[in-house]
């Protein structure tokens, strides 16, 4: 989710607002108003959050990739589906019986040795499917089995984009809170000049609570940031498998990655590549098998018997084969509208791997928009806007010492600045998220 730069409320529009605020501020004299309170300490990008020395975000993949119990549950899914198709392809489990026969006399054994129709018996049947259904069972629970380990793929890829765009993110707010502590440094040294202009009769008292006010508004804005580093922090400990009392992630430098693939080229790595799209692939597949064995399902399934029939001892033994017949006589209240359902599941799945296939190059296409667009913006921001808000910057500041311009056009200068280094590391941020989320899509999970 991509963290657009706060749009702060400038003096004009704010200066009559909060004078609520200000009211205990404000001071008949020419003495300056009340300085808001400074800025909390900031985190670092390599030391200002506890944590290892060495941890890197190829380091925080592998963590997640070792400990997330999300990766933990798709993996044990897919290996207990690989346990499947060789129980498909199995016979049914084969039946042992015995029996009493007894004449004149329910008790077993009444008679054995006085008629040869008494007897104990001993015996064993087996249900045999039709051969094709047990080789279609057998092909639906593999790709069953496919489409379990798809899914798996799809959650490790999930899970690392996951960790790479929460780490982009702190990389944004972490020096997010950077800029603002500048900034208001900054501010801290104008309301000195502005202040001390006051006292000599040079600047307007509504100057000097101008500044106090823009001072306060970045401290409010560093709390609000300093709340979603901390979120993002708790999020990032989730994904990776960490408890929420362990250390703080750090967060180093990040610079914008090289991309050189072009969109066709990304089109056609996610057509190969995608574990959503091979998901559905294998489900599409799995409702053509299910068709095949609901079309068979009008074909009768056998059963063999044998039983040994021991009689008295002054009587010959009996023995006993039997071969049944599994009669589909109720095929059009069953086999004819398993086979229609069958058939509506396989258009179904073709419809959802066409869906998956759309938008698995809808996604790639976005993606690649976005790592061209942020590209550009990064290389205007770093060769224009800013170095050139600077410059404006530093002659304003200096023409003001002297009083030459007014403090309105000194504030608008700092916040110009303030808001394209902010939106800069944004630029920056959402540029890797992009490139994450196409490898992501095409399969470069690492």
């Amino acid at each position: 989710m991509k963290h657009k730069p706060k749009r702060r409320l400038l003096w004009v529009a704010g200066i009559w607002v909060p004078f609520f605020v200000l009211a205990p501020i404000v001071l008949p004299s020419k003495a300056s108003a009340q300085a808001p309170a400074p800025l909390q300490s900031q985190p670092t990008r390599d030391s200002g959050a506890a944590g290892s020395a060495s941890e890197t975000l190829q380091s925080l993949i592998d963590e997640a990739l070792a400990h997330s119990p999300l990766i933990i549950a798709a993996r044990r899914h897919w290996e207990a589906e690989t346990r499947v198709p060789i129980q498909e392809a199995t016979l049914p489990d084969p039946q042992i019986g015995f029996q009493s026969f007894s004449v004149g006399n329910p008790i077993p054994g009444n008679d054995l040795q006085t008629n040869n129709f008494a007897y104990f018996g001993y015996g064993a049947s087996q249900d045999i499917p039709f051969p094709t259904k047990l080789r279609l069972k057998a092909s639906i629970a593999e790709k069953e089995a496919e489409s379990a380990r798809a899914a798996y793929e799809a959650q490790v890829r999930t899970v690392v984009e996951q960790v790479r765009e929460t780490y982009f993110n702190l990389f944004y707010l972490i020096n997010s809170l950077s800029v603002l502590q500048q900034t208001y440094d900054e501010f801290q040294r104008v309301a000195h000049i502005t202040e001390a202009q006051y006292q000599v009769g040079m600047a307007r008292q509504q100057d000097v609570l101008k500044a106090q006010l823009e001072m306060t508004s970045i401290v409010n804005e560093e709390q609000t940031t300093r709340e979603e580093f901390d979120q993002g922090q708790s999020d990032l400990k989730a994904i990776i498998g960490r408890e929420q009392d362990s250390l703080n992630v750090r967060v180093s430098e990040i610079k914008p990655s090289a991309f050189t693939l072009d969109d066709r080229q990304l089109r056609n790595l996610a057509l190969t590549a995608s574990p959503v799209l091979k998901q559905a692939q294998a489900l599409e597949a799995k409702s053509e098998q299910s068709l095949k064995l609901a079309r068979e399902g009008y074909i009768p399934d056998f059963s063999i018997g044998y039983t040994y029939e021991k009689t008295g001892a002054r009587f010959p033994d009996y023995y006993m084969a039997t071969l049944g017949i599994k009669i589909p006589l109720y095929w059009w209240r069953k086999q004819t509208p398993a086979v229609e359902q069958a058939a509506l599941e396989k258009d179904s799945s073709h419809a959802q791997t066409y869906a998956a296939r759309l938008s698995v190059m809808s996604q790639v296409q976005n993606q690649w928009i976005a790592i061209q667009t942020t590209d550009r913006v990064i290389r205007i921001y770093s060769d224009g806007l800013i170095p050139q808000a600077e410059a404006t910057l530093k002659s304003a500041l200096a023409t003001y010492r002297v009083g030459k311009v007014d403090f309105q056009t000194l504030l608008s200068a700092e916040i110009d600045v303030l808001s394209l280094r902010q939106q800069y590391y944004r630029a920056i941020a959402d540029h890797e998220i992009a490139v994450a989320k196409i490898r992501q899509i095409v399969g470069d999970a690492r």
